[in-house]
């Protein structure tokens, strides 16, 4: 009986990159799914999704957008208002209090303006390493890997890092991808996670990935049980582009909520 020999860094570095370059085929329409129109927008949205779906939050940021414009309209927010409207979010008070002292720091800090740096970002309410890096990859054009709860589960499974603390996951992932390459690594990554590869039925038999994949059979390989475990408005191109039928996809698949 033979063994494997451990990966080597340089072998892993490779598989990294040709894992990004698949899932690059394979999500042609990766991007951030919290609508916002500047950084402002943006940082409010990322605070809603803590517990909630991108979905949820985009139901309710538009009323709430139209309502608050500017930083010092959240900062003079009255609270019960602002409370009904987020209130689907879950978690409304919080965020409530969130939002209000975000307004109020960026009005006595920054001039009521979302700074672009990451040291400055961390230092606001509400606003993380997660969420900063958020908002800098995708208002600001500067590269930053968001390590979000799919985004650990994934690079975990795949056996690129053993890390689980997040900032540590962070850097190990990005030593092995190119700067630029970041935050839409992230969303990619993001969306393989939420379309593809389940939290505890991944569709190994419908993955682009199951030839980089150490972790391949965790969820079922027979094509038929695995096409029907595909969602999003791309579900049956997923099913095509590892050689199924796109029948095997349900209808009701590609009208799914992405988790």
């Amino acid at each position: 009986m033979t063994t494997r020999s451990p990966e080597t860094d340089l072998g892993r570095t490779r598989r990294a990159r040709r894992i990004g370059r698949v899932l690059t085929e394979t999500h042609p329409d990766a991007h951030c799914e919290l609508d916002h129109s500047n950084a402002l927008e943006l940082a409010v949205a990322t605070i809603l999704s803590a517990q909630c779906t991108d979905k949820k939050v985009n139901e309710v940021t538009p009323k709430l957008f139209a309502r608050y414009r500017t930083a010092a309209d959240y900062a003079g927010a009255d609270r019960a208002e602002l409370e009904e409207l987020i209130r689907p979010t879950g978690f409304y008070r919080n965020k409530t209090s969130s939002l209000i002292n975000l307004g109020r720091a960026l009005c006595e800090r920054y001039d009521g303006e979302v700074p672009g740096r990451l040291d400055d970002l961390v230092t606001l309410p509400g606003i993380g390493r997660k969420t900063a890096n958020v908002i800098l990859g995708n208002a600001f054009g500067v590269p930053g890997i968001t390590v979000d709860t799919h985004f650990q589960r994934l690079v975990q499974r795949w056996a690129l890092t053993t890390e689980t603390d997040p900032v540590k996951i962070e850097h190990a992932i990005g030593a092995l991808y190119p700067k630029r390459d970041w935050t839409m690594l992230s969303h990619r990554v993001i969306f393989h996670g939420r379309r593809v590869c389940h939290a505890r039925k991944p569709a190994c038999g419908a993955c682009t990935l199951a030839k980089l994949c150490p972790a391949y059979g965790t969820g079922p390989t027979e094509p038929a049980a695995a096409a029907k475990l595909l969602k999003g408005p791309r579900a049956r191109d997923l099913a095509v582009a590892v050689g199924l039928d796109p029948d095997l996809v349900p209808q009701q698949a590609a009208a799914a909520d992405v988790p």
